[in-house]
């Protein structure tokens, strides 16, 4: 008996001594230069928040598998560091929250860089640019956004879709109703059911899913707003964004974001050091 409580009594002061270690970590370390990337480098996990149903940037595949062009980048960028990746799927309309309470250490998931954000988060420069675009059926005779007036419209609940609508109050005003919706993907599945007569959405995530599906889509030439994806980070971790945004650059100039990039997309579309 007094064995058992003693394996016990020294287990507990071994994780005592791990929990007091990452705490000294938290507390030591984010009051240095190098911050955050301490603490990473010694649990040796990069913790990236996205949404997993946003292909081509994150996505999971047939095995269920979480895959895509962000997610390739990543692994490139956490494998230089010496880091293991953890994709860590969120619910996006809590994305800010999730990074601020630190169960993640980055939003990576074609997330637009906007003023308020900017405000509230450290973004490394612009990786891959973006457009917020109106998806219609082939079938539907609509061609333009003043075409929309009256119609139901889907929305990613908390994206820069909707965002982007919340900056055309006419636009939004001519709407008939506007449904927010978890997923783009449930958004085009009904889409295509008739469900919806337009998604707003991003125009890179509407591009590859209308070629990879086959769906009788279209994106309205007129599009909503030019955007730019960035990687987040807690407003204090720039040694951390410094530092991913330096292996970024590195990537760029050896060809490999140039490999990857034509691995989903079909060409070149990075926009990292330009």
């Amino acid at each position: 008996m007094k064995r058992i409580v003693s394996k016990l009594f020294a287990a507990s002061l071994a994780l005592t001594a791990a929990v007091c270690m990452f705490a000294s970590c938290s507390k030591k370390n984010e009051a240095s230069a190098e911050g955050p990337f301490s603490c990473l480098s010694q649990k040796g996990k990069f913790i990236l928040g996205l949404d997993d149903s946003f292909p081509p940037l994150g996505f999971r595949d047939e095995n269920n598998n979480i895959v895509g062009y962000d997610i390739d980048l990543a692994k490139e960028v956490a494998k230089r560091l010496n880091l293991e990746l953890v994709c860590q799927p969120i619910e996006w309309s809590a994305k800010e929250q999730e990074l601020a309470t630190k169960k993640i250490d980055c939003i990576w998931n074609g997330f637009t860089m906007t003023d308020e954000r900017k405000d509230a988060m450290a973004f490394t420069k612009a990786y891959l640019d973006n457009a917020q675009v109106a998806v219609v059926r082939i079938d539907g005779n609509i061609n333009s956004l003043s075409e929309l007036a009256g119609k139901t419209i889907g929305i990613q609940a908390g994206s820069s879709a909707q965002d982007a609508v919340e900056a055309m109050p006419e636009f939004k005003a001519s709407l008939g109703e506007i449904v927010e919706l978890k997923e783009n993907i449930t958004a085009l599945n009904d889409l295509t059911l008739g469900n919806l007569d337009a998604v707003i959405m991003d125009q890179v995530v509407a591009g590859y899913n209308i070629t990879t599906s086959g769906k009788a889509l279209k994106i309205l030439s007129e599009g909503l707003a030019n955007e730019e994806y960035g990687v987040a980070f807690r407003k204090g971790d720039t040694a951390l964004r410094d530092k991913v945004q330096a292996v970024l650059e590195e990537m760029q100039n050896d060809g490999t974001v140039s490999a990857i990039s034509t691995k989903w997309f079909g060409s070149d579309l990075s926009v990292i050091g330009k």
